[in-house]
């Protein structure tokens, strides 16, 4: 297999949804290049959970500071767009893991031109969204039950929207099929996910990643941009319990549990960590590989 086949295999490792197996390939080339050529990069990123007070999800938040820490360390400046349930674990993966990165807490009700101003001053090359909220066909927010969550979502699509318009390319990140971007597999989430046509996001991407965990992705863009510029940008495990740890320590809960505890999506760490050796160990080779093959 080839790198980004082999990248791709490790991203959709089946976590029990069912739908990953039956999605269409991206072309990780082009997500290559696009995300290589970020100079100025807006994530928006955080979803919340319902219990005896609205949290926000692990899931989220440590892939976002992952990918935040390698576009920093090429160069490239990253602002990250939260609301203020999920700015707290923002605050604390950012401190931990991307010092650098700027964290935006958008109000609960933003102003008709929030994102429009906000796009206004940083002048983004590339919009990303890595398991935020997507709006459903009918205007709400649903989890994955499909309950609404609207009275627990800011609304942050109109940075999309404001992309889009502006001709700036956009990158989503999802698992289940109710996130900004998911609305490229539809056709999918309709079909293979439970209350797929009425939770399924309305708002496409230029390019849409999916994963068995929205986290993974935060790994597997930093593996690409290891390769580009010849440094390894993932975390080590060690620093990835780190971080997850200052997330929940923050406040953050298991998006599929409620817990406050050290999984993801019902993940175990352990678990978890296996697919990032795996990630580590793919572009490890891969460097080598790309050394050798220009005499290095």
């Amino acid at each position: 297999m080839t790198y980004e086949e082999e990248l791709m295999e490790l991203m959709k490792r089946d976590t029990g949804r069912g739908l990953l197996n039956e999605l269409p390939a991206v072309d990780l080339r082009q997500v290559d290049e696009a995300i290589s050529s970020a100079q100025r990069v807006i994530i928006l990123t955080g979803f919340p959970v319902r219990g005896a007070q609205v949290r926000g999800e692990t899931d989220g938040p440590s892939g976002t500071a992952n990918l935040a820490a390698a576009l920093l360390a090429c160069g490239c400046q990253v602002w990250i767009v939260t609301d203020e349930t999920s700015s707290p674990l923002l605050q604390a993966a950012v401190e931990t893991r991307a010092p650098g990165a700027q964290v935006i807490c958008v109000e609960e009700h933003p102003a008709a031109d929030c994102a429009a101003r906000w796009m206004d001053r940083i002048a983004p090359t590339h919009v990303i969204s890595l398991e935020r909220p997507g709006k459903a066909a009918d205007g709400h927010f649903y989890n994955m039950r499909g309950l609404p969550i609207d009275d627990m979502v800011t609304d942050t699509e109109d940075f999309f929207q404001e992309a889009v318009k502006r001709g700036i390319p956009t990158l989503a990140i999802g698992d289940g099929g109710n996130e900004l971007g998911m609305d490229n597999y539809r056709p999918q989430v309709c079909r293979f996910v439970p209350k797929g046509e009425r939770i399924c996001a309305r708002q496409g991407a230029d390019w849409t990643l999916p994963a068995g965990i929205s986290n993974w992705w935060g790994w597997g863009l930093a593996s690409m941009l290891s390769l580009k510029w010849g440094k390894m940008l993932l975390p080590s495990p060690e620093e990835e319990r780190s971080l997850l740890k200052a997330v929940v320590d923050a406040g953050g809960v298991d998006g599929c549990t409620g817990r406050s505890e050290l999984s993801v999506d019902n993940m175990e760490l352990s678990a978890y960590l296996k697919v990032l050796a795996g990630v580590r160990e793919l572009t490890e080779r891969e460097m080598d590989r790309r050394r050798i093959a220009v005499g290095e």
